[in-house]
């Protein structure tokens, strides 16, 4: 049965809200009843501009609409921080409604896997709002790979530096943040890494911040990290990720070595190298933000109203992968050994058919 329009509510209007409440617009499938922001004045102006009412509660937004039905589904699209919204967002799973959430798509593992179970039992979709997949250089990289275009790769390095232009009270809590830079800036990378090559075997990482001293340290979240990645006896993998004091623009590169290629990504170039440093093949692009995010609304939308041959491209089933990736390094800071995602992965019973590889 097909629906001309998913009722919506959004969680958060803070940078990322806007983006997804003028995604949901440009999509065409959406109809905004709602939005809510602990600004008061924000959630009211905005309400105004997208015509629907406003709250400055996420409580009484949930108990205020109606739930879920199968005559008119609903959903959720969550920007707002994990720490403040999360039993908001069991609440709504329970009401039925659909949830996307943007990445990360919790603090941590179990947390991710916990609302996956609710999700699954309550028969509702919850996706992650990783609008990185429908970016022209995950597609460019992906069609690389899948052409053969470079072969026998046996090592990545993963160049990532972030500025703290927006760096809040909260973030430098493991309570409230579960993590800093991996979790929170490094997450559509790691996205990308696990989604064309699966999730490594082993996961060693070392972690520090700019506290000044060891026992402050251990009370904030990382800023600097260095992973190793090891996906096979043969092929293996670096990710040297930053978050930086002052402005900048941000830097992400991925640098692939295979047996006479070297292919580089960066924010709007796709490089394909011979041994010599030839260029042998060169694919340049520009990625709109909003743009990819309305693609993934609109797949997120389809899958609701028309699931036959619309399939979710950005279920949080699937995320878990790469959240078992970021537990592992978290884990093996901690204890200074290696640790293996498909342990975490495994451990968790209640949470069955997960593939630690893609087809």
């Amino acid at each position: 049965m097909g629906h001309n329009k998913l009722k919506a509510a959004i969680l958060g209007l803070n940078t990322n809200g806007r983006l997804l409440l003028e995604a949901a617009r440009n999509a065409g499938n959406f109809e905004i009843e709602a939005v809510a922001d602990t600004d008061t004045i924000l959630a009211e102006k905005t309400a105004e501009e997208f015509q629907c009412a406003s709250f400055d509660d996420y409580r009484q937004l949930l108990t205020t609409m109606d739930a879920h039905t199968p005559d008119e589904p609903r959903c959720l699209l969550v920007a707002a921080n994990m720490h403040s919204c999360e039993e908001y967002i069991r609440m709504a799973i329970k009401k039925k409604f659909h949830v996307l959430k943007f990445p990360p798509p919790s603090r941590d593992f179990e947390e991710t896997a916990e609302l996956v179970r609710l999700s699954e039992e309550e028969e509702t979709k919850f996706a992650i709002a990783n609008s990185d997949r429908f970016a022209k250089g995950s597609i460019a990289l992906r069609e690389f790979l899948e052409q053969g275009k470079i072969e026998q790769i046996f090592l990545m390095t993963v160049f990532c530096s972030y500025s703290n232009q927006q760096y809040h009270n909260w973030q430098t809590d493991p309570k409230l943040a579960g993590g800093g830079v991996l979790l929170h800036n490094c997450y559509r990378i790691i996205d990308r890494i696990v989604s064309n090559f699966g999730v490594a075997q082993q996961v060693y990482s070392q972690q520090t911040n700019q506290a000044h001293d060891r026992q402050q340290r251990s009370y904030l979240v990382e800023d600097t990290t260095v992973v190793t990645l090891k996906f096979s006896d043969t092929f293996i993998g670096n990710i040297i990720a930053s978050r930086r004091g002052g402005l900048g623009p941000e830097q992400e590169s991925i640098h692939l070595y295979g047996h006479d290629k070297i292919l580089t990504l960066d924010k709007n170039k796709l490089t394909l190298c011979d041994g010599s440093g030839e260029i042998c093949e060169e694919c340049k692009f520009e990625d709109d933000p909003k743009t990819c995010m309305t693609q993934l609304l609109q797949n997120f939308a389809s899958s609701i109203l028309e699931p036959e041959g619309n399939q979710l491209s950005c279920s949080a089933r699937d995320n878990l992968k790469n959240m078992a990736v970021i537990e592992s390094a978290y884990l093996s800071a901690r204890t200074g050994f290696p640790e293996e995602p498909n342990k975490i992965l495994q451990r968790q019973s209640g949470v069955p058919g997960i593939q630690t590889k893609i087809d």
